[in-house]
């Protein structure tokens, strides 16, 4: 065949064109596997670093190994059902059978997503702690959510004032109130990203109020329950006696 035929360069060109695409589409194939498992294991991570666990790995194991024995020891993957939409809600239990309630966050930030991971200490109302993701905000800036510095101050602060109203935690721009158990500092030069997580924080963690209402009143009735058992059995013995 002639190479300097223009038929000659189409079929070239054809077939080059497929030769690729079949080679990217096994590429992708044989990839997806190994990168639907990085992304697992990152949200683990994640789920983990929210309630101070998975992040002292020791020296002689895999770090992937080491997240997957961590999460099966101490995460149960579990869901809610809230006017007909599951929640997943992930729940930690500490060796010494304390629990955790941890909420996977979802934002929109100045450039893309932003995302995370909050938990509650079992009164529904204390974090216990929280961490942050981002897909494209500026480093230096928006990106400081991802850093110890921002997301540990959301440790101890609460989602409920006195009353037992739903204010969730702000982000406030300028400083917290002196001793907020509601405020935390927003990132300097970030305020958009900052108003994000606010934002993303108040939004998602509403969708559980009803459950931690629910949980909150039946965890009062059993200890009204044992504590007017205990009064009667106090009250029994002394008559015995």
């Amino acid at each position: 065949m002639d190479t300097n035929n223009n038929l000659y360069t189409i079929i070239y060109a054809t077939v080059m064109v497929i030769v690729v695409a079949v080679v990217l589409a096994l590429a992708s194939s044989l990839l997806k596997e190994r990168q639907d498992r990085n992304v697992e294991l990152e949200r683990k991570q994640m789920v983990l670093r929210s309630v101070h666990l998975g992040t002292e790995i020791p020296e002689n194991q895999d770090k992937n190994d080491f997240i997957e024995q961590e999460y099966a020891k101490y995460i149960t993957d579990s869901s809610i059902i809230e006017n007909g939409r599951e929640l997943v809600l992930y729940v930690c239990k500490l060796e010494d059978n304390q629990k955790k309630y941890i909420i996977p966050l979802h934002g929109a930030g100045l450039w893309g997503p932003v995302w995370g991971y909050i938990s509650l200490q079992d009164d529904f109302n204390t974090v216990s702690g929280a961490v942050f993701d981002h897909k494209s905000e500026t480093p230096g800036l928006g990106a400081e959510i991802t850093t110890p510095m921002f997301y540990n101050q959301f440790i101890d602060k609460q989602i409920f004032d006195n009353t037992g109203k739903y204010v969730s935690i702000r982000v406030v721009k300028g400083g917290a109130a002196p001793d907020s158990k509601h405020q935390v500092d927003a990132i300097s030069g970030g305020t958009i990203t900052s108003e994000a997580v606010e934002e993303m924080l108040r939004k998602n963690i509403s969708e559980y109020l009803n459950f931690f209402k629910t949980n909150l009143q039946s965890a009062a009735e059993t200890a009204k329950a044992e504590a007017e058992a205990k009064a009667d059995a106090t009250v029994n013995n002394q008559e015995n006696n």
